[in-house]
């Protein structure tokens, strides 16, 4: 059984070479080695080992609330993709059947392979007594989601700097953009803390939110407001249809910014930027419904270094 493990929130400009590092972490996601683009993760069956870790009353990397069914699990640095693989989801195969995992934290320790799962999901495939197992997992592309995306502002967000956290988008996001009244198309920059940041004015909303996954799916939700710490719940999915429906709001809930950032053990990497959106059909554009969230513990957290260049063999581009 392993520790619970969490990267610190640092609220950092990107370079071209953290989003060649993001658009590597897609085709890296659930394979050892893949093109140099934002292909999706390969939905083939891989060979790797199995333990298990307690949340012990926290939050992952990826500071997603806990899914409801307990059933998560934390990737290694180079599976975690600097947070690519966030939200995404897993079949997992053991001695004993089958669960499906949210992709939900990091586990710096952990090589390729090596699937770090909730107790509760660990119990599904072997008995606990076991501590680590055998098993084949593969990604699950389109999978259902508790409900349409969510977004929710970090505290400190104001028109100056903003990050969101985007959640049930089931694939793995490689572009976030937003845009207010009488603006253009702003694009956010991905943390390994799983915050699209934009670091710049962006007006005081309300705005539209324009998010891309790995597999060429576009969703936009519109009317969303500069609320702080407030899940506004939108009616729209990546993968399937939208309904409109209107804003509401409630709770608090995201880390807030940092003026710097906190000391740490372990080499601090900066966030991946976001690629920009293809050029492929959108679902239809929806206001958002707001709800409450939980603002998540980082005290004492460390932060992972990027996903390496090199991690990736040298072969045409997805183009």
């Amino acid at each position: 059984m392993t520790a619970h493990r969490l990267l610190t929130p640092r609220w950092l400009a990107t370079g071209g070479a953290v989003l060649l590092a993001g658009v590597l972490g897609v085709a890296l996601l659930l394979r050892d080695g893949g093109p140099a683009c934002a292909a999706p993760p390969s939905t083939s069956a891989q060979k790797g080992k199995a333990t298990f870790y307690d949340l012990a009353g926290g939050t992952g990397n990826c500071n997603f609330a806990p899914p409801a069914d307990d059933l998560y699990v934390a990737l290694g640095r180079t599976q975690y993709s600097g947070a690519t693989a966030c939200g995404s989801y897993i079949d997992v195969t053991g001695p004993k059947g089958k669960v499906r995992v949210k992709v939900f934290d990091s586990c710096p320790e952990c090589a390729v392979g090596h699937l770090d799962l909730s107790r509760t999901a660990f119990k599904r495939i072997a008995n606990e007594s076991a501590g680590v197992v055998p098993i084949t997992y593969r990604a699950v592309p389109n999978a259902p989601t508790p409900g349409p995306l969510s977004i929710t502002f970090a505290e400190g967000s104001s028109q100056y700097w903003w990050a969101i956290l985007v959640d049930n988008h089931a694939n793995p996001i490689v572009s976030v953009q937003a845009k207010g009244p009488g603006r253009g198309w702003m694009t956010a920059t991905h943390a390994t803390y799983n915050f699209w940041i934009i670091d710049k004015n962006t007006g005081n909303g309300p705005f539209s939110i324009r998010i891309t996954d790995s597999y060429g799916h576009v969703a936009t939700a519109t009317g969303v407001k500069l609320l702080p710490q407030r899940r506004q719940t939108t009616s729209v999915r990546l993968t399937g249809k939208a309904v409109s429906a209107p804003v509401v709001a409630k709770g608090p809930g995201a880390p807030k910014k940092k003026a710097a950032p906190a000391p740490s053990k372990s080499k601090a990497s900066s966030p991946a930027a976001a690629a920009s959106s293809p050029s492929v059909p959108s679902v239809p554009e929806s206001p958002v419904a707001e709800s409450p969230v939980v603002s998540p513990d980082r005290e004492g957290l460390a932060q992972a270094p990027p996903v390496a260049l090199a991690a990736a063999p040298a072969e045409p581009s997805c183009g």
